[in-house]
């Protein structure tokens, strides 16, 4: 059997292909896909390399997971994986990279689509929100809707460009401008723009990518970059960590990289929420034991852009059970009952983080005697805000919180 990688072992090979197929590959990837005894790809991928391909020919399995474990049990024998662009940008390279290490594969990358389309268009990658919305979520461009902000988003097929549109004026961002770019890098390639509130763009290509030039009225929904949202941001029954202290709190839980947050007795979701939204890679799980709250969390989290927001529905401290250990905890309401900050320290990762804020009595006595048993810092938190008073105006307090930290050690 001919040798097909570029050096010993790399027995995997991934080739990035682009929509003007064989035209765009170099002489090495049209090499390798010839030689090689099984090829992998979609059904596209498939068409455009048809020529070159001598050995057996498969498809995606569906659930894909199943391709996955058939190309990891060839470990060893020659591979070709065809992907669109760059496959390890929101490509199939990454996924395979979690089951075959570096030095096992062979990277043959085209440009992304991203890459094209910014090309095309004149625009500073660099500068650019880049987000996949291809088989995820639509709402998951909330949080980029900045006016000035510009948005290369992937899309799932050709009715994409119209949701994103009715997204953006439901907003508040009908003056945006909406670029289709349809087919790029192929022969078929169309570029086609228009202002969201007139948009009425017909047979776009499935295979399409969108651009967006961010504008919006004064009172568009622009979510903030920094913590403590505006209440009305949140659906509630009156169960919500307001936003001065939702802002201290979020400071003192001071989320870092990757970090996982247990959110006990969420309520509305808010601290959750906001911790997701600090960064993608965050990853938030919000216990709360109201049926109807829990319903309320997620479709706070989805109106906020971050609808991968776990929810657990169940009373803690059994709730807790079975979850994945954090690195990170709050607990707000319910936190009083008996046994709930004892399996929340027991959960904790060595070296992670509890936040717990006191509003009742017995839950300021149960932190205060954590604080002298175990050490950490308190804070006493006093808000109070201008409100009417008949014809006058004066200030009105909050209810005091106090608020316990901790680090595991």
């Amino acid at each position: 059997m001919s040798e097909t990688s570029i050096a010993p072992g790399r027995w995997l090979t991934i080739i990035g292909i682009g929509e003007d197929g064989l035209a765009g590959l170099g002489e090495q990837a049209k090499h390798l896909i010839s030689a090689a005894p099984v090829v992998y790809g979609g059904a596209r991928h498939h068409a455009l390399m048809a020529p070159l391909v001598k050995g057996q020919q498969l498809d995606w399995a569906s659930p894909f997971e199943r391709s996955v474990e058939e190309i990891v049990a060839r470990r060893g024998t020659p591979v070709v994986v065809l992907a669109s662009g760059d496959p390890f940008l929101y490509g199939v390279g990454a996924t395979l990279s979690r089951h075959v290490s570096a030095d096992e594969i062979l990277t043959i990358p085209a440009p992304s689509s991203f890459s094209l389309a910014a090309s095309r268009l004149g625009w500073a990658l660099q500068d650019v929100a880049s987000i996949s919305l291809h088989g995820r979520p639509i709402e998951l461009l909330y949080p980029h809707l900045h006016p000035g902000r510009r948005i290369i988003a992937l899309t799932s097929d050709a009715a994409t460009p119209a949701q994103l549109v009715a997204l953006l004026c439901k907003q508040g961002f009908a003056e945006s401008k909406i670029h289709v770019l349809e087919a790029l890098g192929g022969s078929g390639e169309r570029i086609r723009q228009q202002q969201a509130e007139y948009f009425n763009l017909d047979d776009i290509d499935p295979l399409n990518v969108c651009a967006l030039e961010i504008a919006g009225a004064a009172d568009a929904r622009v979510i903030g970059f920094a913590s403590g949202l505006d209440d009305r941001f949140f659906d509630h029954d009156g169960q919500l960590t307001k936003r001065e202290h939702r802002a201290i709190t979020l400071s003192a839980l001071s989320p870092r990289y990757g970090e996982l947050l247990w959110d006990i007795g969420s309520g509305s979701g808010s601290i959750a929420i906001e911790w997701m939204l600090q960064h993608h890679s965050l990853k938030a799980i919000a216990i709360e034991q109201s049926v109807e709250r829990a319903q309320r969390i997620a479709r706070n989290a989805t109106n906020l852009g971050v609808p991968t927001l776990a929810v657990v529905e169940g009373r803690a401290p059994e709730a807790l059970e079975g979850l994945p250990c954090p690195d990170v905890i709050f607990v707000g309401g319910g936190g009083s009952e008996d046994g709930v900050i004892d399996a929340a320290l027991a959960a904790l990762k060595p070296g992670g983080r509890i936040v717990a804020n006191g509003v009742t009595l017995e839950m300021e006595a149960k932190i205060m005697a954590l604080h002298a048993a175990v050490g950490g810092s308190m804070t006493r938190i006093e808000i109070s805000r201008v409100t009417a008073i008949g014809q006058m105006t004066g200030w009105r307090p909050a209810m005091p919180v106090t608020q316990w930290c901790w680090t595991k050690e």
